[in-house]
């Protein structure tokens, strides 16, 4: 597990009201899918994911008409209660849209810069100090974010030439690693020479590949002490997209390594936006980092198990602590690290649950039809007949309450 003794220490880095890096929690992020032109729907899914758990919200500023739509956006979402930070994703044109539009340049509360994304040539220098200088001059934090499938050509061009000289040439595919870690540390050492402080910059260096990614982020980490955001770049749909990020995220930060992470899952048409951000929830706690949800423990179910009744009641426990969720943070502080154990028989069933906060062990094949419930360890009452699931979730509701609500237990 990462504590905060095994991770790495970074620079702090402060976005908007939140601080990544240093001692700070790791932080989950996302991005909008929406025309950034159109600041109503662009401003509702923000707050879709701020209140699915995204802590910092990327939108994309590529257009003069994007760029002209960000006061609407910040204002939109200050007047329905909220307070998120908004990071500017700038492609190509970063340069003329941060000096054009001030007050774009004046509500994002950080810029991401793409290096390999700035130009090329004498151009790539300039546009990217008028960026770094935008940032400076309205003290806002800065990602350099390196892409492998952006990357910066000329630099590679060279790397590639320098190693094809040498007696024994590495593989290429070495040479373009090192090549994603030399654009994010030299494109960092650039913004600090313009002015740019180290408190005020974030790398992050994504590639698609899971074993890449482990050695791009231990290499980088190695090289600097800038607070890191994580993440695949295109991890790709459902299935394959959350196992690779949870492979690649769960590794770099058992680790020590990263301070915000995103999981950028490709949606399904149509589909609801915030599966990313409860993707990275559970990465972080898995991993036992934080703590955002109640979590319900289940068992698989076998043979000794051909009943559906330990499955729906412990689909019906999940969807009752999600839809709480909200309710609850707010009312009982510490909610959020609450273990629930539903299981299907008496192999396992008891001791899960006694490990439990609260669990409840119901009967397996053969085995009778009554449920022993446990809580903190012990037995307190046994559950039988129709009302099973609706006196279990009765039981989940008071133990929250008891437990929760006390002032010696919220300290």
């Amino acid at each position: 597990m990462a504590t905060k003794e095994k991770r790495r220490q970074s620079v702090s880095v402060q976005i908007g009201d939140k601080w990544i890096g240093g001692n700070h929690p790791v932080l989950v992020q996302s991005m909008t899918n929406t025309p950034t032109e159109d600041p109503r729907a662009t401003a509702e899914q923000v707050i879709e994911l701020y209140k699915a758990g995204s802590e910092i919200v990327r939108i994309t500023v590529n257009t003069r008409e994007a760029a002209q739509a960000v006061p609407t956006i910040v204002s939109t979402i200050e007047k329905a209660g909220y307070n998120i930070p908004l990071v500017g994703d700038f492609h190509y044109n970063g340069h003329l849209l941060l000096k054009q539009y001030p007050d774009c340049a004046r509500l994002l509360a950080k810029y991401r810069i793409n290096p390999g994304n700035v130009g090329r040539g004498d151009r790539h220098d300039e546009n990217f100090k008028l960026m770094v200088e935008a940032a400076i001059q309205w003290q806002k934090p800065v990602r350099i974010g390196v892409n492998w499938g952006s990357l910066d050509q000329d630099l590679l061009a060279r790397m590639m030439d320098e190693n094809a000289a040498l007696k024994e040439p590495r593989e290429g595919h070495e040479v373009l690693i090192d090549a994603i870690v030399e654009s994010a540390v030299s494109s960092a050492a650039a913004a600090e020479k313009l002015g740019l402080p180290a408190s005020q910059i974030v790398l992050s260096a994504k590639v698609s590949e899971v074993s890449d990614l482990i050695v791009v982020y231990e290499k980088l980490a190695a090289r600097c002490n800038h607070a890191l955001h994580l993440g695949l770049t295109e991890a790709g749909m459902g299935m394959k997209g959350i196992v690779a990020s949870t492979a690649a995220l769960s590794i770099l930060l058992s680790r020590g390594i990263g301070d915000t992470i995103r999981v950028s899952l490709t949606p399904e048409p149509g589909a609801n936006r915030d599966l990313e951000v409860r993707v990275c929830q559970q990465i972080l706690q898995s991993l036992d980092i934080r703590s955002f949800t109640p979590q319900v423990t289940a068992c698989p179910g076998c043979g000794r198990t051909t009943s559906t009744v330990f499955q729906e009641l412990a689909q019906d426990i999940e969807k009752h602590l999600s839809a709480q969720r909200l309710i609850w943070q707010e009312k009982y502080p510490g909610v959020e690290s609450l273990k629930v154990a539903v299981m299907g028989c008496i192999v396992n069933g008891p001791g899960e649950s006694k490990h439990a906060d609260i669990g409840i062990s119901l009967p397996g094949t053969g085995e009778e039809p009554r449920a022993p419930v446990y809580v903190d360890g012990s037995h307190v009452t046994t559950l039988s007949g129709p009302n099973l699931a609706v006196d279990f979730i009765t039981l989940v509701n008071d133990y929250v309450e008891k437990r929760y609500s006390s002032p010696v237990l919220k300290g």
